[in-house]
């Protein structure tokens, strides 16, 4: 059995979105986290952060809907052990124009500040695959060398695969888990926070020496689709508003509020149909298809894609609910996937409470760090300062 810490571990979720990072620690074990502060400067999303998180927070002066570099560390009144947060990423992210010099990629440098200024036990860093390979993971490399400014921190990197920790999406992110040296001195083991093990995976995948047995295989999207209905009654949410964070905006919405269709024209009703299980853009007859699908063959295979009700979903990114943009077709129904399908794909309860329009929900589903990957890293973080306290 784990030990205990002794009292509720402070966290300060940075770049904090719609809070799919803090909602996994919460989900871990609700009394074992607390939320003292929060920073996300898309005022819709840190309303949805704030409609879910605040009342823990002490209200909503402890989470800043503004830009992160105007933020102060010294508005957090409690001592923080733990910072979560993932930079921005669309200047990594094969998706946009992988651009060096884009402004987007400093921003890990706010975070920096941020942990000189509060200087946690541990903090973490979310971001996509290509992170790994930037000048700008170089750089935060070298910080915690002899000299740097995060020299007090020991870097643990990985790739992780959110369908290998129970999340019905293979959704590949790199986590970055720095822990401070003087706690590695006190912890039992001396060593730095390690990743949490896997505890699925792919069924067909092979051994290549390595142990199976104790694992369960990747969760099916069916999980989810079994449990919506085929078909939407509307394409709104529903009218109401609310001002949470200073700012009015459409909501609060639960997640099951959150099946709402598109209009979509008959030939793209045509086009759903023709699509089988697994099929994409290329399945299209040429009466449904475009000249630059017929022409362009090699393109992506997951444009107008339909997802398998047997395996994981493809990754869900902001625009999930256009089937042009990647395998967002439902598995069985002639339509694309709603919120609600993509919520509950990204691991968000039922309960959760939402702030925005269509286009800003779907942006902070797309932009989440899902639920179950977040609650693998906090079983694993938990763990380990338990320990560190039970010694203490």
């Amino acid at each position: 059995m784990t030990a205990r810490p002794l009292s509720p571990i402070n966290i300060v979720d940075l770049f904090a979105g719609c809070g799919g990072l803090t909602q996994g620690f919460h989900t871990f074990d609700p009394g074992a986290f607390r939320t003292v502060g929060a920073v996300e400067w898309d005022i819709a999303a840190a309303s949805t952060y704030a409609a879910n998180f605040a009342e823990e927070a002490g209200g909503t002066g402890h989470i800043y809907a503004g830009d992160i570099a105007g933020w102060d560390p010294k508005d957090v009144a409690s001592s923080v052990d733990v910072i979560l947060g993932g930079p921005p990423c669309q200047g990594f992210s094969g998706l946009g124009k992988e651009d060096p010099l884009d402004p987007r990629n400093k921003l890990w440098k706010e975070y920096v500040r941020i942990v000189l200024k509060l200087r946690p036990k541990i903090f973490v860093i979310e971001n996509v695959d290509r992170f790994q390979k930037s000048h700008e993971y170089q750089l935060l490399q070298a910080s915690t060398g002899e000299r740097g400014e995060l020299r007090e921190y020991v870097l643990e990197t990985k790739l992780l695969n959110a369908a290998d920790y129970g999340v019905p999406q293979t959704r590949r992110r790199v986590i970055v888990l720095a822990t401070h040296r003087d706690l590695i001195k006190s912890h039992p083991s001396k060593k730095p926070l390690q990743h949490p093990k896997p505890t699925h995976r792919k069924l067909d995948q092979k051994s290549n020496g390595t142990l199976f047995e104790a694992l369960e295989g990747w969760v099916p999207s069916s999980v989810v689709f079994s449990s919506t209905p085929p078909e939407t009654a509307t394409t709104e949410l529903p009218e109401q508003t609310c001002d949470l964070l200073g700012r009015t905006l459409p909501g609060t919405f639960r997640t099951t509020d959150l099946h709402i269709g598109r209009n979509p024209t008959d030939l793209s009703r045509e086009r759903y149909k023709a699509i089988p299980v697994g099929g994409n853009r290329h399945d299209l007859p040429p009466h449904l298809s475009t000249l630059n699908w017929i022409n362009h063959r090699k393109g992506s295979g997951d444009v107008m894609g339909r997802l398998w009700w047997d395996r994981p979903s493809v990754t869900i990114r902001t625009e999930f609910y256009k089937p042009e943009k990647g395998r967002y077709l439902h598995p069985k129904a002639d339509r694309p996937i709603t919120h609600l399908e993509a919520a509950l794909l990204q691991g968000f309860p039922l309960e959760y409470k939402w702030v925005g329009s269509k286009i800003q929900i779907a942006r902070q589903i797309g932009n989440a760090v899902p639920v179950g990957l977040a609650q693998a890293i906090a079983g694993e973080l938990y763990r380990y300062l338990a320990a560190a306290d039970a010694r203490a």
